[in-house]
Order: C-alpha cells, then structure tokens, then sequence
C-alpha cells in the first residue's frame, strides 16, 4: 500500500475513545487501534505488534507510546516504530479532529 490519503473517513468521536486507552475500527482485512493519550491526543495504529503481531490495543498507553501486551515492547504513537533496543514497525494511519469527530486518513 502506498501511503497517500485517498478518504478522510469519520470513525467516531474523540469521547468514543477512553482516556489512555483504544479503540478498534475495521478498515478491509486490517483492525485499525485508535488512541488516546492523556493529553486528549488522537493516533492510529495498526493493530499489531511488529515483534509478535500482539494487539496493541490491549497495550497500555503512556505518553506518545503504547506497550504491547504479549512481551511489552514500547511502540511510538506517533510513527509506529519500536522504541528503545528493539526494532520494527508497525503501520500508523493520519489522524484529525474536527470538532468532536475523529476522522482517520486511509487509502482506497
């Protein structure tokens, strides 16, 4: 996939997901994690760990990152990549509020 946005997509509204927590959407075959940080901060994941496809959604979210569940690898927000020793990354997707509504950047 390339990484031009081709639909800006409404997925709910910034209140739809918890403080520090997520929220999944369903885009084709992929489960998009949406997040919140504590600082009322929107960003979207794939929902899938690079190191051992665990579901970030689950992960506990601090600052701009998320930690797996399955073997606690911190990944960024921001870029979806590993932070720290480990590597790998996975696939973040554009994000904007407008208003109270979240809109997520994908391709068609």
């Amino acid at each position: 996939m390339n990484n031009q946005i081709d639909a800006w997509v409404q997925v709910g509204e910034v209140n739809d997901i918890p403080v520090r927590g997520a929220r999944c959407v369903q885009h084709e075959d992929t489960t998009i994690a949406l997040f919140r940080s504590a600082t009322d901060e929107i960003f979207a994941l794939e929902d899938r760990c690079p190191h051992k496809k665990g579901p970030l959604s689950q992960g506990i979210v601090h600052d701009d990152c998320v930690t797996c569940p399955l073997h606690n690898w911190v990944i960024s927000l921001k870029s979806g990549e590993a932070q720290g020793a480990d590597s790998g990354k996975t696939r973040s997707y554009p994000v904007k509020v407008v208003g109270k509504d979240v809109l997520l950047g994908l391709p068609q």
